[in-house]
C-alpha cells in the first residue's frame, strides 16, 4: 500500500511540473535569456521548500519511511568539485533542455526522445560511481 502512495505522489509531482511548465525547454530558454520570472520563482520555491525540509529532518531527528535514521552528511567543499560538476551539470541541462527531475516528466508527457536522455545519465551515474575515487575531493 506504501509503495502505491509514493508512486501516486510521483504521479502527482510530475503533473505539477508539467503543468507549471517547468519541464518546458521554451520556459528554460525564457529564464537563461532573463525573459520570465516564472522559473526562478518555481526553483526558488523549490530551494526555500528543501532547505526548511532539510533542518526539520535535522531537527526534529525525523525516521525514514522504514523507521530508520535519517543522516544527511557533509558535503566536501572544494571549488573543483563544483565547478567541474557545475559545468557538466549545466552543459546537459543546456543540451538537452531540462534537468533531470524534468526527464521523467518529459517522458510521461510523450516525449519519447527522452528515453536517450534517460539512458544516458543513468550511465553517467554508474560512471560516476566507477569514477569517483579518482575525481578531484
Amino acid at each position: 500500500m506504501r509503495k502505491i502512495l509514493f508512486i501516486l505522489l510521483g504521479i502527482l509531482f510530475g503533473v505539477v511540473m508539467y503543468k507549471a511548465e517547468a519541464a518546458s525547454w521554451f520556459r528554460i530558454y525564457e529564464m537563461f535569456n532573463f525573459q520570465s520570472f516564472h522559473m526562478y520563482g518555481f526553483i526558488g520555491t523549490a530551494l526555500v521548500v528543501g532547505v526548511i525540509a532539510v533542518q526539520l529532518i535535522k531537527r526534529t531527528h525525523a525516521k525514514d519511511v522504514d523507521g530508520g535514521d535519517i543522516v544527511i552528511a557533509d558535503k566536501a567543499k572544494s571549488i573543483p568539485r563544483y565547478l567541474i560538476g557545475g559545468i557538466l551539470f549545466g552543459l546537459g541541462w543546456a543540451l538537452v533542455g531540462a534537468c533531470p527531475g524534468p526527464i521523467f516528466v518529459l517522458l510521461g508527457a510523450g516525449v519519447y526522445p527522452m528515453l536517450i536522455v534517460i539512458a544516458f545519465a543513468l550511465l553517467g551515474t554508474y560512471l560516476y560511481g566507477l569514477l569517483k575515487h579518482k575525481l578531484p575531493h
